[in-house]
């Protein structure tokens, strides 16, 4: 009879080694039999708590948008921070060690390919797009008119996105990915200076 609590500790030690398998294998690559090997189970296992390999790569991919989400959650140590605060975080939950990680950069790049055919993982993927454009877009409004708002929401969701492709597959990722971060937050500095700059001289 299986211990209580086992299930969540296989489940995220079979998510854990298809990261392993996608970073060592790639996607195509990688098999029950890989990551069953990793994770040191039966391929059974697997069977048994998601299914298949199918369902548990989207329940890996699904971990990495949760991590994305809980990083910028653990960020706001105060109720209601600051609007440009809150944008800085959610640059910030995009580049975290873990974001820039071999076993993050790899399985992400292998799901943005396998999303421009796959229905399911497309579907995550668009989750995950107007989750960030929705997050940008909430700080924005409280900070600028709506048009302005909505126009550097979607320009910083850009930024993010290409700033992190960029950075993962650089001959320097550690120091791009950096990099990457300092330039979205001035990017969002900027735009709030200069719409509050043209919105005084409208005066």
């Amino acid at each position: 009879m299986p211990k209580v609590g086992m299930e969540p500790l296989r489940r995220q030690q079979l998510i854990d080694a298809t990261l392993s398998s996608i970073s060592e294998h790639g996607l195509q690559n990688t098999t029950i039999v890989t990551i069953s090997r990793i994770a040191g189970m039966s391929s059974g296992i697997i069977s048994h708590y998601f299914g298949g390999k199918r369902e548990l790569i989207e329940a890996t991919v699904s971990y990495l948008l949760e991590q994305l989400l809980q990083s910028f959650l653990e960020r706001i140590t105060q109720e209601n921070p600051a609007p440009q605060i809150r944008l800085h975080l959610i640059v910030e939950s995009n580049f975290t060690e873990f974001q820039r990680s071999v076993l993050a950069t790899k399985t992400w790049l292998s799901f943005w390919a396998k999303a421009m055919h796959d229905p399911a993982m497309a579907r995550l993927q668009s989750i995950n797009s107007k989750r960030l454009y929705s997050n940008l877009l909430f700080s924005f409004r409280e900070l600028l008119e709506p048009e302005a708002a909505a126009n550097a929401a979607k320009q910083t969701a850009a930024m993010i996105d290409g700033f992190w492709l960029r950075s993962a597959l650089s001959d320097n990722p550690e120091q791009e990915f950096i990099a990457a971060e300092l330039l979205c937050k001035t990017f969002i500095n900027d735009v709030i200076k200069q719409e509050r700059f043209n919105a005084s001289n409208q005066i």
